[in-house]
């Protein structure tokens, strides 16, 4: 994994607060706060997973290498990570966000 448990949390904190940034400025595929958050968190870890993965080139690291060497946390890791995860959990919320609207309406909001 990317940067291991911490890296997923990263992920999945990034994702929430992405879908709900998403749903915030785009009203018509807004899901409500825990829609946003659960669409966030998935898409948040998916995304960030596969950046991960074409990062290290989806090799584990070998034993004993290095902190930095083996995939762990840096800056830069960091970064790609709340980006990854940022973008993931918005563009998730979205797409779920447009195929709710195509199945159901659009939302009505008092």
């Amino acid at each position: 994994m990317w940067g291991g448990i911490v890296g997923l949390i990263i992920q999945l904190i990034s994702g929430a607060v992405g879908g709900n940034i998403a749903g915030a400025l785009l009203k018509q595929f807004n899901l409500g706060t825990i829609g946003n958050t659960i669409a966030g968190l998935i898409g948040g870890a998916g995304l960030a997973q596969i950046v991960g993965a074409f990062v290290t080139g989806g090799e584990m690291p070998a034993a004993g290498a290095p902190d930095a060497a083996a995939g762990g946390l840096d800056i830069g890791a960091i970064i790609s990570q709340i980006i990854a995860g940022g973008a993931g959990g918005g563009v998730l919320m979205v797409i779920v966000g447009a195929i709710r609207q195509a199945l159901m309406g659009p939302r009505t909001t008092s």
